[in-house]
């Protein structure tokens, strides 16, 4: 029987907060029960391994995270929508390191087709770009260039990887003006793979 007062949105909820405070590759079903201060037996009435632990941060994490997206984004195209997509992506992935840790792992099918934040980080990715007036393949190849260079900075970013006196955020809009230049002249040709 449940413990009263536990519910799967509150393990899910209490997961990604430890996420962030202990770091991902430390999270398990047993520091959430310390969390709340049950047994381990206790949590998996609502959680069955670490596995579906992490793939319910995942999962939540990702519903938040397409929701500061969509509002930095709204009534925006082009270099607008591109620094407020940019900086929403920014702040997420350094106010919640754990969680945005888990956004990043794959999901089994059937968890991550049924992602709707997911699929809807995806849908706010294409459309952000659709404003540079870009088509398959390159808008794919666009997304590959936005997706590792917003990650790599902020991954970066949350290792304390930037010892340079330069001022980071100085650094992070001189990216957004170039990634701007160069989504506006992205190459329209495709070279062939060999």
């Amino acid at each position: 029987m449940p413990r009263q007062g536990l519910t799967s949105a509150r393990v899910s909820a209490a997961a990604a907060e430890l996420a962030d405070s202990v770091g991902l590759s430390r999270l398990t079903v047993a520091a959430v029960a310390r969390h709340f201060g049950v047994s381990d037996a206790a949590l998996y009435v609502h959680v069955r391994s670490r596995d579906a632990l992490i793939q319910h941060v995942a999962v939540r994490a990702a519903a938040t995270f397409a929701d500061d997206l969509a509002i930095a984004v709204a009534g925006r195209a082009g270099h607008r929508a591109l620094v407020g997509f940019a900086d929403a992506w920014r702040a997420f992935a350094v106010e919640h390191p754990g969680q945005y840790a888990a956004i990043q792992l794959p999901l089994p099918p059937e968890v991550g087709t049924n992602s709707a934040g997911h699929l809807r980080m995806i849908e706010l990715s294409y459309a952000m770009l659709r404003g540079y007036g870009l088509d398959e393949p390159a808008l794919t190849d666009a997304i590959r260039f936005v997706r590792s260079t917003f990650h790599g900075f902020a991954s970066l970013e949350n290792a304390d990887g930037f010892d340079h006196p330069r001022a980071v955020d100085a650094s992070w809009h001189s990216i957004i003006d170039a990634m701007h230049t160069t989504l506006s002249n992205w190459p329209t040709g495709t070279r062939e793979q060999k």
